[in-house]
């Protein structure tokens, strides 16, 4: 779920901003001949992201650099498994590490919260949905950390689809006439999702033709009365606030989508390490 050329240039940059001039520490005290192997290793159980970019880190910088993938992304791994085993000038390994397991650290940290909300409503037919909230530079690699959590990517861009939020209705007057303007224009295929807050809004944003309508951190009463509303004419997105103490009771309300911003903004990186094999 993302393109490797655009994570190899993003990788080239990482590794110019960490390595400076050089990597002071590494050539002073590292013979330039020796050579090493290391053990990439989880230090808790975690769900897998970014894994193959991690190892582009090192072949990057030292193409002689050897990689062999013990796991792939989107897999679920108990504490003490070894996620990758690299081989090389022992140099240009010490010099990639911390791009390395910082870029895996965060994927990975993103992918295994998202499990936990993934699992939470599983017994739903709610699919959760991420957003656009991620850090700026890191979107495409943070979506498909977010893929590998088992989330489902709501808009990759602004070009990626229309949504009408309380801002674009004040400016346009009404729902019906957002609705009416982009349906002009809109690309072919384009869905046309409309923000509402209230049950009134939910039934003029179905009249108006809307694909998908947000129920927006609307009380669960509401939501489950819009449910029976729109009755499958458009699919329903529950948004706003959502935590993973609540969400499986909005995914019980028979919303077909939950969205929510907290794997994305709060999830903590997690413990990988870089260790001498045992």
């Amino acid at each position: 779920m993302y393109d490797r050329f655009s994570a190899l240039r993003m990788v080239d940059l990482w590794l110019a901003e960490d390595i400076g001039f050089f990597d002071l520490t590494a050539q002073l005290m590292i013979d330039p001949k020796a050579r090493a192997t290391f053990h990439m290793n989880a230090r808790e159980p975690i769900t897998v992201a970014g894994i193959e970019v991690a190892a582009a880190v090192f072949t990057r910088y030292e193409p002689s650099c050897q990689v062999e993938l013990k796991v792939e992304d989107g897999q679920a791994v108990d504490k003490g498994a070894v996620l990758m085993i690299v081989s090389g000038p022992a140099q240009a390994l010490l010099t990639a590490e911390r791009v390395a397991l910082n870029i895996v650290q965060r994927l990975s940290g993103i992918a295994t919260e998202t499990a936990k909300y993934a699992s939470a409503i599983a017994h739903t037919k709610a699919r959760l949905l991420d957003t656009r909230k991620t850090t700026p530079g890191l979107r495409m690699l943070e979506k498909h950390a977010s893929a590998c959590g088992g989330a489902l990517n709501h808009r990759l861009g602004l070009d990626n689809g229309v949504m009408l939020k309380d801002n674009h209705i004040a400016v346009c007057g009404s729902i019906s006439e957002a609705v009416r303007r982009a349906k002009l224009k809109v690309p072919a295929l384009t869905k046309i999702e409309v923000e509402c807050d209230r049950l009134e809004q939910v039934r003029e944003a179905l009249a108006a033709g809307a694909d998908v309508i947000m129920l927006d951190n609307m009380a669960i009463p509401a939501m489950r009365e819009a449910v029976l509303f729109v009755a499958g004419r458009a699919a329903l997105e529950a948004s706003g606030g959502i935590r993973l103490d609540t969400i499986a009771a909005i995914a019980e309300t028979g919303v077909d989508y939950v969205s929510t911003s907290r794997p994305l903004q709060s999830a903590p990186a997690v413990d990988i390490g870089l260790d001498e094999p045992r």
